[in-house]
This record gives C-alpha cells, sequence and structure tokens, in this order.
C-alpha cells in the first residue's frame, strides 16, 4: 500500500474501459480489479499499471501493448478526442494533446518539441520504474489517437525510441509504427517528421473546437490544484450525469458545500440547479447529435434519461424541434 502513497498521478476512467473491451475482444475474463474501476471517472496510475502486469503475467505476449491500443475509440480518451476532431492539422491536434494530456494521465508532463526536421514527443520526468508495457501502450495509446484523426491517410513515424531492453522480436513493434524502433535509448519518445503535423485532419469546426476548448480546460481544473466553483459545478454535472448522479445534495456533497450555500450561489447568478443541468444536458444533446454514430436511445442513457421519449420531450421543448430534426438540419456531413 505504501506504493500507492506516493503519488505518481492519476488515469481517465476510459482507459479502464479499453482495457475492459480488450479483454472481451479477446475471451479473457474480467479480473476482479479491472471490474472494481469500471465506475471510476479516475483511477491511480499505480492501478494502471498492475492492472496492465497482471493482464502481461495471465497472457504474456510480446507487443501486448500494441495490441490493447488497437481497440481505443474516442469515448476511451474522453472530451480529448473530441478536441482532437475539431483541429484541422495533425499539429494542431497534437498541441491539443500537448495541452490537456492531464486529462488522460496527469503524472508526468508531456514534453513535444520542435526540432526540425522532427517533432519528439515523450514524458518528462516519467515514473521511477517504467515498465516496458506501460511505455508501449502510451506510445501506441498516442499514435492510435492520431490515427483516429487522419483523412484516412496513414501517419509516417520516423523514429520510436524506449528505454527498456530488447524484446527477442523487435519485428513486432517495426510491423506496428511502420519504422524503425531501437531499445535501450536514452527517454521513451516518438520522432515524427516536421513535415506530418501539416497533414488535414478528417473534420476542422473551429465553432465545436471552441466549445470544447471550454469545457476541458474546466475538465482541467478539477485535477489538483484548482479551481472557480462554477467550473467545478458544471465538471460535478458533467460526471454526474454520466453516473445517475447529479442530484443537488449529491452535487454539493461533491463541491463541499451545503445544499444552501450552493442554492444561494446560483440565486447570485439568476439561475437554479435544475436550469444549470438542463443547461448542461442541452449542450452535451447537440454534441452527441452531431456524432452519427450514436443512436438517439444512446444519447438519452448519456444524459441520464431512463427513457428515449423523456429526452425527446426535453428536447423539443429546448429547440422546439424532436432529436432528429435537428440532427438532420444540423450534420453537415453523411455517413
Amino acid at each position: 500500500m505504501s506504493q500507492l502513497k506516493n503519488y505518481t498521478g492519476s488515469v481517465f476512467g476510459g482507459l479502464g474501459h479499453l482495457l475492459k473491451a480488450y479483454c472481451e475482444a479477446k475471451n479473457i475474463e474480467i479480473p476482479e480489479q479491472l471490474q472494481q474501476v469500471q465506475n471510476l471517472e479516475r483511477f491511480d496510475y499505480v492501478i494502471w499499471r498492475d492492472l496492465l502486469e497482471n493482464l502481461n503475467a495471465m497472457h504474456p505476449k510480446t507487443g501486448l501493448g500494441l495490441e490493447i491500443a488497437e481497440y481505443v475509440q474516442p469515448k476511451h480518451l474522453g472530451i480529448i478526442a473530441y478536441l482532437a476532431l475539431s483541429c484541422e492539422n495533425l499539429g494542431e491536434a497534437l498541441a491539443r494533446y500537448h495541452d490537456f494530456h492531464r486529462l488522460i494521465y496527469d503524472g508526468s508532463p508531456l514534453i513535444v518539441e520542435f526540432n526540425p526536421p522532427y517533432v519528439s514527443i515523450r514524458w518528462e520526468a516519467p515514473e521511477p520504474h517504467p515498465t516496458q508495457l506501460t511505455d508501449e501502450i502510451a506510445i501506441a495509446l498516442m499514435v492510435q489517437f492520431l490515427k483516429l484523426f487522419m483523412s484516412g491517410e496513414s501517419i509516417h513515424l520516423h523514429e520510436v525510441h524506449f528505454v527498456n531492453t530488447a524484446p527477442k522480436n523487435i519485428a513486432i513493434y517495426e510491423q506496428y509504427f511502420h519504422c524503425r524502433v531501437r531499445f535501450e535509448q536514452p527517454k521513451t519518445q516518438l520522432l515524427l517528421p516536421v513535415s506530418e503535423a501539416f497533414k488535414p485532419l478528417r473534420t476542422g469546426d473551429h465553432t465545436l473546437q471552441q466549445l470544447l476548448l471550454k469545457q476541458a480546460q474546466a475538465l482541467l481544473e478539477q485535477l489538483p490544484n484548482s479551481t472557480q466553483l462554477d467550473q467545478r459545478l458544471q465538471h460535478s454535472i458533467l460526471t454526474g450525469l454520466q453516473k445517475n448522479q447529479y442530484q443537488i445534495d449529491f452535487i454539493a456533497e461533491k463541491l463541499g458545500l451545503s445544499v444552501r450555500q450552493l442554492q444561494r450561489h446560483l440565486q447570485q447568478q439568476n439561475t437554479t440547479f435544475q436550469e444549470r443541468v438542463q443547461q448542461i444536458r442541452f449542450m452535451l444533446a447537440t454534441e452527441y447529435l452531431k456524432d452519427p454514430h450514436l443512436s438517439l436511445q444512446e444519447i438519452a442513457l448519456l444524459l441520464c434519461y431512463s427513457e428515449q421519449s423523456a429526452f425527446q420531450r426535453a428536447f423539443k421543448i429546448w429547440t422546439g424541434q424532436t432529436p432528429q430534426q435537428w440532427r438532420k438540419d444540423n450534420t453537415t456531413y453523411n455517413s
């Protein structure tokens, strides 16, 4: 337990969902420890490392981290994935990843360094004993993150470096990254030609980007250090909606306030708690509706409605339109 006291950061709960998705795809029994983190917004980095190591002990495999990373979806990375979607090119997405990577893993700072002709991406002052598995999944997730948003183009990496000793089969790594992979290097890093940074991403929507940047900034300020009460309130409602724990007494307790204090604060802003919840629901609903892969039933669940019909009624009150009509009028591309 002493290890847990040495705070090495926390990871976004979506990484626990990623690991579960991998286990399910491979018909691997879900370990109890992995089951326990499924409802957590964040969990300790030490637990993440243990989960990976235990999985590797049960099913040893060279390049396990690479294989797990292939199952990543935007939802596993949280809002940072939506941020990248709204960037116009790879360089912009990298800059966003740099600004907000702590939302995924806040243990050590990410360094993005432009040293033409290459961009170096690495983690500064990593944990005392990084394992090959934690390193390779961090790098592989970064590559998958970038691939997710490319316009069907592949990313041409220059080299990938790891600090750990080389495995017997380096070819697995070189086939995955499509570049030279070096082991026993001074730092774990990914080297990308600067020219790759100007490759266009699939979509560029500055309005969406601005909205999401505000949301991400609010989320970021919840990590140890923060914050302004309104941003904390927004974050608490956002996360509470995902767990059906957004009632005022629960949110007030989370903010370290009494219900009365929270109501008084909202009164001063000429609003109510219910209005604030509905504002955030509406904001999220319009973002979810822009994603053609989300069904109305899934959106209703994400917004904590017990039934799709309740979501549809609320949306009609907000906009005068059904969600289907709104989606049709506001979706700019077909999928």
